[in-house]
């Protein structure tokens, strides 16, 4: 394992390297998801720390659905213009699997909960990777809009394929990840045994077999403000995005849309380090994690959108949203009313299958 010495000084982290110093860049690249999610990262992580380092540039990209294919690119080109990548968890996996991301002890880099707990006990079975550094929980469900659903709003998942019930277009994501889960459940496969089917040629023949049924009423997604923006202008009856998106168009907006919390999918979204940092750019990521991590700054994060903090000890910290002044507990993905039907991502599967489905999945698109 990769491993970096450090020492704590305050409530931060600085590399002790080659530079005894302690010297750190001065500049940082982060890359998240955009809209609402990453002025949510804004405002509980990157203003508060450039405000204890005066003359920092924190530049943002919105580049993270591409991660795996971009530090691919730039491992092979030796050129890496990333230090701090939020990713979904599978990617973390396939991006540690391949040396693209750093190896961390998670005790010795990160702090600690408030009461001495070890950041690896506070985080849990949120750490699936040796190189993942846990951030939220979130889920990917639906949205509908109100008023074109008539007096009979959707209660279930399958209504994404009703079209006769629904008319209109539907938003999905433009890849394989969940579309497939979510078409086997509604051709009659039981939830445990999704996996096993979709890992099998009949299996997705059969997942794209019920997509085929929607195709032509899809308009297909590949950023997360996609769908909010879509449902407020009407292009769309029923959409996918990630649930803290849809708090923002529903309760920030105050757009006619309602959330559809049956077989939301539950993920985990956290940072990576890429590999092949200088010693400074290193020191600084480092230095940004342990501080964007901590207790409460995961909690400050759920002020302003609603994921859950993938800290144990966060948690009790989530009250008020920052101007709305409503509870944010509701609005969370785990909220025991919210979470009465889940369906739960296998993140190494599709750490496994990623490549090879996507291709067919593009195959299918095209046909």
């Amino acid at each position: 394992m990769f491993r970096v010495t450090a020492f704590v000084v305050g409530t931060s982290l600085i590399a002790g390297f080659a530079n005894a110093d302690g010297h750190m860049a001065n500049s940082m690249t982060l890359v998240s998801w955009g809209g609402a999610y990453q002025k949510s990262q804004i405002n509980a992580y990157s203003d508060p720390y450039k405000a204890m380092h005066e003359g920092l540039e924190v530049v943002w990209s919105e580049s993270s659905a591409e991660a795996v294919a971009k530090l691919r690119a730039m491992n092979e080109a030796g050129n890496i213009t990333w230090d701090v990548v939020d990713v979904v968890a599978s990617d973390a996996i396939r991006l540690c699997d391949e040396g693209l991301a750093m190896e961390i002890d998670h005790d010795e880099l990160l702090a600690p909960a408030p009461d001495g707990t070890p950041a690896s006990e506070d985080f849990g079975s949120m750490i699936v990777s040796e190189c993942f550094i846990p951030q939220i929980v979130y889920s990917t469900t639906f949205g509908y809009r109100t008023d074109l659903v008539g007096g009979n709003p959707p209660s279930d998942i399958c209504a994404v394929f009703d079209l006769e019930t629904y008319p209109g277009n539907r938003s999905l994501e433009k890849r394989p990840i969940n579309n497939m889960e979510w078409a086997l459940l509604c051709d009659g496969v039981a939830k445990a045994d999704v996996y096993d089917v979709l890992a099998t040629p009949k299996g997705r023949a059969q997942a794209f077999a019920k997509l085929d049924t929607i195709k032509d009423s899809v308009i297909w997604w590949s950023a997360g403000a996609d769908t909010p923006q879509l449902l407020a202008d009407g292009e769309v009856v029923m959409g996918s995005t990630y649930n803290g998106r849809l708090f923002s168009v529903i309760e920030e907006q105050n757009q006619p849309v309602a959330m559809l919390w049956d077989a939301q999918v539950f993920d985990l979204d956290g940072w990576i380090i890429p590999t092949g940092l200088s010693e400074d750019r290193l020191a600084r990521a480092l230095d940004f994690v342990y501080f964007a991590t901590d207790t409460q700054r995961l909690a400050d994060q759920a002020k302003y959108i609603s994921y859950g903090p993938a800290r144990m000890s966060s948690a009790p910290l989530v009250s008020m949203h920052a101007t709305l002044g409503i509870e944010m507990g509701p609005h969370m993905p785990t909220d025991p009313e919210n979470a009465k039907n889940t369906f739960l991502y296998n993140y190494e599967w599709w750490a496994d299958y990623r490549d090879d489905i996507d291709d067919e999945f593009q195959a299918w698109l095209a046909r």
